[in-house]
């Protein structure tokens, strides 16, 4: 079982075991929540990573020195408060993003905004000041909001690169190959649904007709399917039942988003994934696809490609509200003052 759940780290330190590149720091925002923590660990465990910084307003250094125990060679240092921001992304490569507030029963990812919105501004704000060139990898919700808010951070400090801001969509890639796996009895590692769209609700476009290896399904199971892929993430927290949202899944799904980050940085061919990004694919200003990634961020968007009848329809269905979430991220920003800018993380 352990060894399944680490899968991208073992696989790594297979195929990197002699890189000399293998030196990334890597930041972690928000490292004390219920993601951060399990996040920072998959991320201890990865031959990629030579030094971890981990910052959150509470209980970093507990953190910090827990993970520094594992016999892993990443270095780990721990940040804790808005006085120790600057310190902690100095010479970042890649910062991941987890913080903010989660989903309880009965919140959608929108209402997460206020909170998160502020938060994610303050991030971004000091990532523009003291990491500009670094990858960011934005998993706080809600995503369709805070990848515009990121992106209109960073042009005001004059730094944006598009090809360099992701918002994590991974879980529902994750999620989408579990299922279709457990349907048809497939083993989930050998999977791949393209997820494009956004990360909520219906903005969420599984592409089952996509699927490698192909695989087909009725009408009813294949809206079915839909559903719970769009749905999976209100499963968790309906299931947790006031005591968190999805953290050791998107903890995995962020670590598998950064490892391939890193692999394409350290020059490894062919690595694709989706994430939420700046795009020309469709009318919407941001939109998830698979993109080829490389050295210097997406190195392709390889689109949307073929779809079916059923995906066109969830596609425009989307549109509207993915639009608003946008302009609700942008309008933020734009309405925003440099006192707006103080650190209030809120944890699990």
């Amino acid at each position: 079982m352990f060894s399944r759940a680490v899968r991208p780290a073992v696989g790594l330190a297979r195929s990197f075991s002699t890189s000399t590149h293998n030196n990334a720091k890597v930041a972690v925002l928000g490292a004390s929540g219920g993601i951060g923590q399990p996040l920072s660990l998959l991320l201890k465990n990865s031959p990629l990573v030579s030094h971890l910084s981990l910052y959150d307003i509470a209980h970093t250094p507990g953190v910090a020195a827990d993970l520094s125990h594992i016999e892993t060679r990443a270095q780990v240092t721990g940040y804790m408060g808005p006085d120790q921001l600057d310190a902690a992304l100095q010479g970042c490569e890649v910062v991941v993003i987890p913080a903010g507030v989660p989903r309880k029963p009965g919140m959608t990812r929108d209402d997460l905004f206020n909170t998160n919105a502020t938060i994610v501004a303050t991030l971004a704000d000091a990532c523009a000041r003291n990491c500009p060139e670094a990858m960011i990898c934005i998993i706080a919700n809600p995503v369709n909001s805070t990848i515009p808010i990121t992106s209109e951070v960073m042009k005001k400090h004059g730094v944006y690169n598009p090809n360099r801001v992701f918002g994590v969509t991974t879980l529902d890639i994750v999620r989408a190959n579990a299922f279709v796996a457990e349907l048809k009895g497939l083993d989930p590692a050998r999977v791949n649904v393209p997820v494009v769209g956004g990360h909520a609700g219906k903005t969420i476009i599984p592409l089952i007709s996509q699927c490698t290896p192909k695989v087909e399904f009725p009408a009813d199971q294949l809206a079915a399917l839909t559903g719970r892929i769009q749905e999976a993430g209100t499963e968790v927290v309906k299931a947790k039942a006031g005591a968190g949202s999805a953290t050791l899944s998107m903890a995995y799904a962020g670590a598998r988003f950064t490892f391939s980050v890193l692999d394409a940085m350290n020059g490894k061919e062919g690595v694709v994934e989706c994430a939420f990004v700046r795009s020309e694919e469709t009318e919407c200003k941001y939109f998830s696809t698979p993109l080829l990634l490389g050295k210097n961020g997406i190195e392709k968007n390889l689109g949307l490609g073929k779809l079916s009848a059923f995906e066109e329809k969830l596609v425009a269905d989307a549109t509207s509200e993915l639009k608003a979430s946008i302009k609700k991220g942008e309008d933020f920003v734009a309405n925003m003052n440099r006192d707006t800018l103080s650190v209030v993380e809120v944890k699990e």
